[in-house]
């Protein structure tokens, strides 16, 4: 059987956020999984981290360059990464990693990166203070 725990040198940054199983509902016309379909699943993981550091709503404003190492194949795990980097008055920097975890063979590798912009907002809609740390 294979090792569960086969990796690659490099480790996950952050906290385990999201884990979803590829399908093929979700494949390009290579039969590799939409660039797409990882991006919103980062965006969602990105979410609930910012959420649970802003103590309310927040929306996504702003993705640095993403560059995607590796394509996601149907009946891969993606695993989410977050990591808040930096607090504002209202907005906050989450470096979010999304890795695969390899279908039959269990090798963890990283897929892509990259550090969204999140801005807490009030029920209005309008931005809002984070609170402190705490």
């Amino acid at each position: 059987m294979p090792d569960r725990n086969a990796t690659t040198n490099e480790t996950p940054r952050g906290e385990l956020t999201v884990r979803i199983s590829a399908m093929p509902a979700d494949t390009n016309a290579n039969g590799d999984i939409f660039g797409g379909w990882v991006l919103s699943r980062m965006d969602q993981a990105g979410g609930i981290a910012g959420v649970e550091r802003a103590r309310g709503r927040v929306v996504t404003i702003a993705v640095e360059a993403m560059t995607f190492i590796r394509p996601v194949r149907v009946g891969d795990v993606l695993e989410v990464y977050t990591e808040v980097e930096h607090v504002g008055r209202t907005s906050m920097k989450i470096h979010i990693e999304a890795w695969a975890r390899r279908f039959q063979t269990y090798l963890h590798e990283k897929v892509t990166d990259a550090n969204f912009t999140f801005v807490a907002i009030d029920d209005s809609g309008k931005p809002r203070p984070i609170p402190p740390a705490g």
